[in-house]
């Protein structure tokens, strides 16, 4: 199903909602050939790495709109090749000193990157790495929850009450548990919003989820990670591994959804979704 392009249309988001995802990858150029095989992205001309290191970022984009990043792995920082959640705040200073006092940690200081914001890159109590950012000229992803498009930021670890108290602390989060084939999913809610789409399965202020580990995770220390909508999914899957994806979990059938979940050719973990409920 796709859904119509007003409804997937983006050009603000308030504090505390998910805003853009990204990944660093030791060799760009690769990466945006392999997703834009997979998604169908063009990518407008690269730009300065965010703050002072050398390297290019890349905009990948979907109908002339942004839907994520590309960028070049910074040099000395440890390779860790991963698909980037980024938050909105009001403040990123401030956030960073209510993450310091909720028990969370500051991994890079907070810092400008003119003209398009300011961020820092930050983690729970548990370990789990995200960013925030504080939006100038780019307010976020331009395009979302539709086919080739991010849709959900899922949040996996073993401590869901710890994760509660801080990012209920933090962002103002809410939850609430379901069942889905026998895991419990928590439902992180902001009070207030009206996101997502009309005919999803889950609340319009449902901003992320929050899962436990599984067989293919629990290897893993706590980590956010990334979902995709896709057309077909086990067409993508397929087209995925030809280009040299590591096929974590085939796809398979979970309420409203068919999913797969990837590794990209450099290591970067990613999901893909193609929303069953309403064909």
């Amino acid at each position: 199903m796709r859904v119509t392009q007003a409804m997937s249309e983006r050009t603000h988001y308030p504090a505390g909602v998910p805003c853009w995802v990204d990944t660093l990858q030791p060799n760009p150029e690769a990466a945006k050939q392999f997703y834009g095989d997979v998604f169908g992205w063009e990518f407008i001309a690269p730009g300065q790495m965010p703050g002072t290191p050398p390297g290019k970022y890349f905009v990948a984009q979907l109908r002339g709109h942004d839907v994520a990043g590309i960028a070049s792995q910074p040099e000395g920082v440890p390779a860790s090749t991963a698909w980037n959640t980024h938050i909105a705040v009001d403040s990123v200073d401030a956030t960073c000193a209510k993450i310091l006092s909720t028990g969370g940690t500051v991994l890079v200081a907070p810092f400008d990157a003119r003209p398009a914001g300011r961020m820092a890159v930050v983690s729970d109590p548990a370990g789990a790495v995200f960013c925030i950012w504080e939006a100038n000229d780019r307010r976020g992803a331009q395009l979302v929850n539709e086919p080739s498009a991010w849709a959900m930021n899922v949040l996996t670890t073993r401590d869901s009450e710890g994760a509660k108290r801080f990012y209920g602390e933090v962002f103002g989060w809410r939850t609430d548990t379901v069942e889905a084939g026998g895991t419990p999913i928590t439902l992180w809610r902001l009070p207030g919003y009206v996101g997502g789409e009309p005919q999803q399965p889950v609340p319009r202020d449902v901003v992320a989820v929050m899962v436990p580990p599984n067989a293919s995770t629990k290897h893993l220390p706590p980590h956010w990670s990334v979902d995709f909508w896709i057309d077909d999914v086990d067409r993508a899957a397929a087209t995925a591994a030809k280009l040299g994806a590591n096929l974590i979990e085939p796809p398979r059938d979970t309420p409203g959804f068919r999913t797969c979940v990837l590794a990209d050719p450099q290591g970067a973990i990613f999901s893909l979704s193609q929303l069953t409920a309403f064909q």
